[in-house]
């Protein structure tokens, strides 16, 4: 379809709408909005799809020869650039995020402290599953990434801690800015929502949240991209082999000779025990934990989310509501945290984000 005619469909195609959604009662215009927006969309994409024809309509070397501009195809560039990235390098820096609040909640330090414990006989198990299990990770060594080889990953990844990153490598320097700003986005946004039912009389009234669906995408497509550049390399093969030694280490915290040996009743008070008396104190278990849970599954929402611009608000709601609560979680887990004790607050971390100036003597 050449491009004066495409022109014409797209002015004749508003008034359409207009009459259309006029015609229809106001319940049903959002959703029939949003389904002649998607129509439209995929008229464009389609008419547009010829691109070599119209490029060489262009040179004067199609079929018909030089012709006017009216005749050449409809030049219809596709948006792919929130769609160019790679899934498994997300869904690996989700679980690495996991592993990162686990390293820092001491649980490697405490199994090589029980490994050293082990080996000099100071600690009183001997033929149990977990002397077994000490035994067998002492002799193997399963775990062939050293916390150096994962303080640059968690550097190059999310910008956390003090190890120097590899000369050249991309280091994701603004990922704790936009993981605060993407979850109180959230918090924002469902907290406004509250609001706007609240003074409505119902959820269903009108249809429409307060919240901004648009702040919760752009930060979420940010943080997405961002983590997509900074992933590659060996990222994935450590995030999958560090996560599989977690899996088998935290089963061996709870072995019963082990938790015995201490005193303890659970896996964690295994690690608390041990943080306090060798490790120079525990290290916010509580909080860490949390973050790692919801911050994990927040971080597989964006790596699966297209947060397409023109989504229907209510169905974002629903697709978003139970993110909600993880949100909540985190931001109520972070403040608890040493780096999280001067958070300002949602409304002002995120005008921060956002770069919106704070108000005169805020």
């Amino acid at each position: 379809m050449n491009f004066q005619t495409t022109e014409t469909i797209q002015r004749l195609w508003e008034s359409f709408l207009q009459e259309q959604l006029a015609g229809l009662p106001p319940e049903q215009r959002d959703a029939a909005a949003t389904q002649f927006e998607q129509r439209l969309s995929e008229l464009l994409a389609k008419n547009g799809s010829d691109s070599d024809a119209g490029f060489f309509d262009m040179l004067g070397l199609g079929p018909q020869g030089a012709v006017g501009f009216d005749k050449i195809g409809y030049a219809y560039i596709k948006p792919d650039f929130d769609d160019s990235i790679v899934p498994s390098q997300l869904h690996a820096a989700a679980e690495l995020y996991y592993i990162y609040q686990h390293e820092r909640m001491k649980i490697f330090e405490v199994v090589e402290t029980l490994l050293r414990l082990f080996r000099l006989g100071k600690m009183r198990i001997q033929r149990g599953p977990g002397a077994r299990g000490l035994y067998l990770l002492e002799k193997w060594r399963p775990l062939r990434y050293t916390r150096q080889d994962r303080m640059v990953a968690y550097r190059r990844a999310f910008n956390y801690g003090t190890m120097q990153a590899p000369a050249g490598a991309i280091v994701n320097r603004n990922f704790h800015r936009q993981m605060v700003g993407f979850m109180v986005a959230l918090g924002q946004y469902f907290r406004d929502l509250l609001i706007g039912e609240v003074i409505r009389g119902g959820q269903l009234i009108e249809q429409r949240p307060f919240g901004s669906v648009a702040t919760v995408q752009r930060i979420g497509l940010d943080l997405r991209y961002a983590l997509d550049r900074s992933s590659y390399g060996n990222i994935f093969a450590l995030a999958m082999e560090t996560g599989h030694y977690l899996i088998q280490v935290l089963k061996l915290l709870d072995a019963p000779d082990i938790k015995k040996a201490f005193d303890a009743n659970t896996k964690w008070d295994v690690v608390e025990i041990v943080s306090n008396r060798y490790l120079g104190g525990v290290a916010e278990p509580s909080q860490r934990a949390k973050m790692a849970e919801s911050g994990r599954r927040i971080l597989q929402f964006i790596a699966d989310n297209d947060f397409k611009t023109a989504i229907d608000p209510i169905l974002f709601q629903s697709v978003v509501r139970p993110m909600g609560a993880h949100a909540e979680a985190w931001v109520a887990a972070y403040r608890m945290t040493p780096e999280g004790r001067g958070f300002p607050g949602v409304t002002p971390a995120l005008r921060s984000v956002l770069g919106v100036p704070q108000p005169v003597g805020a």
